[in-house]
């Protein structure tokens, strides 16, 4: 621990830009500092909040001058609530910090020192875009809503802006509705989603019948439900679909993780076969109804985990002219990524929702003989730091 400082320790300093996990980055004498809820150029006085060596972590306790990428946030639980955390910067900014964090990644984590170039879809509408959530309910304090920051403890939003309206009422029905005498001690996970006009909810523990919803997009008809996973931004699936698959074309595709097929479906268009993998039973089942809804019999679905998937079938990858990757946050596991790369397919598109595990994983896939075509940011999570990428690679033959 420093000797310098201490915890609550009281400083002025002035943020210098937004770093990942959307912090604000700061310096004093011998001292790095990582602000949440700050923006690029303002200046603070902060109260350390942790301490590690040199590193600290602060809360703000004044703003002195605000920086002009401030903006008003709409929500009046903005900074309590745990879900978003981009509000108080104009959308503008938004884009801006969310590319520097790509950047940082690419350059702290990639070594990339020539970065590729980089732009961004912006989404139409800020507010008002998301189709999922998830809610917890306290059955201490009898409150249904979402996580306070840094914490497990439940705030209970009357509304959410930037759920779609149907959603923000469905949640607004779970909590008017809800029997609290058939409830554990523990807090109970409630996923729900809302779309065409129809809400799907479930939960594990007390939920069990769940609508089926359904969504076009790219000209499909996606069905999914609260269990299955949907991309959540309804402006933006369009966008994020077109991006994926823009160009590709040959006689096979192979798409892993692929969820109810939102990225298959498309790649059938273009490609003489496709092959879906999927571990999640529900999202699976989705995706051969929603190649089936679409007529489309060159699409197979495998229901299985990918590195099993690659492991018994690795013909398969030498053979495709393209591996499409939509995995989870924690990225695509090191044993299924060196199988891909060994087996050099001619391209590969990686789509992800965390630039620090694309960058691990875009190292790797350098370090095998790739180069970065094209690299896409799509704004799926306004108001949030988080944000979509799609990159795509290619290896001489």
């Amino acid at each position: 621990m420093s000797e310098r400082y201490k915890i609550g320790d009281r400083l002025e300093v002035e943020v210098v830009k937004i770093i990942p996990n959307g912090l604000g980055l700061c310096f004093a004498e011998k001292l790095t500092l990582f602000v949440p809820l700050s923006a690029p150029g303002d200046r603070l006085v902060v109260e350390i909040a942790d301490l590690r060596g040199r590193t600290a972590f602060a809360k703000i306790l004044k703003v002195l001058e605000e920086s002009p990428e401030r903006s008003a946030p709409e929500c009046r639980y903005f900074g309590e609530c745990g879900g978003c955390d981009f509000q108080h910067l104009t959308y503008e900014a938004q884009l801006g910090a969310k590319l520097e964090i790509i950047r940082d990644c690419l350059k702290r984590i990639a070594k990339i020192e020539e970065e590729p170039e980089i732009s961004i879809v912006p989404c139409p509408e800020p507010y008002g875009y998301r189709l999922r959530t998830q809610v917890h309910a306290d059955p201490h304090s009898k409150e249904i809503g979402f996580y306070k920051r840094q914490s497990h403890d439940v705030i209970e939003a009357e509304s959410c802006p930037i759920l779609v309206p149907g959603l923000d009422e469905t949640i607004a029905d779970i909590r008017s509705s809800f029997d609290w005498s058939n409830t554990s001690l523990g807090t109970i996970n409630i996923e729900a989603g809302f779309a065409g006009g129809k809400a799907s909810v479930y939960s594990e523990e007390i939920f069990q019948t769940v609508n089926e919803l359904e969504f076009e997009a790219s000209g499909f008809r996606y069905g999914f439900d609260a269990r299955s996973f949907f991309q959540a931004n309804k402006f933006m699936v369009g966008p994020l679909i077109e991006e994926a698959v823009r160009g590709h074309s040959g006689d096979l595709a192979i798409d892993l993780y692929c969820g109810i097929g939102l990225f298959t479906l498309p790649l059938a268009r273009s490609f003489g076969s496709v092959i879906g993998v999927e571990s999640s039973m529900p999202s699976f089942r989705f995706a051969e109804k929603n190649a089936q809804t679409a007529g489309l019999e060159n699409a197979v679905f495998v229901n299985s985990r990918v590195k099993r998937f690659l492991q018994a079938e690795p013909e398969k990858l030498s053979d495709a002219d393209l591996v499409l990757v939509d995995p989870p946050r924690s990225g695509v596991k090191g044993a299924a990524l060196k199988m891909i790369a060994n087996a050099a397919p001619k391209r590969i598109t990686y789509v992800s929702c965390d630039p620090s595990t694309l960058a691990r994983d875009v190292r790797l896939l350098i370090d095998n003989g790739y180069e970065i075509d094209r690299f896409t940011a799509v704004d799926l999570f306004p108001q949030t730091h988080h944000v979509e990428a799609v990159v795509h690679l290619s290896i001489d033959s």
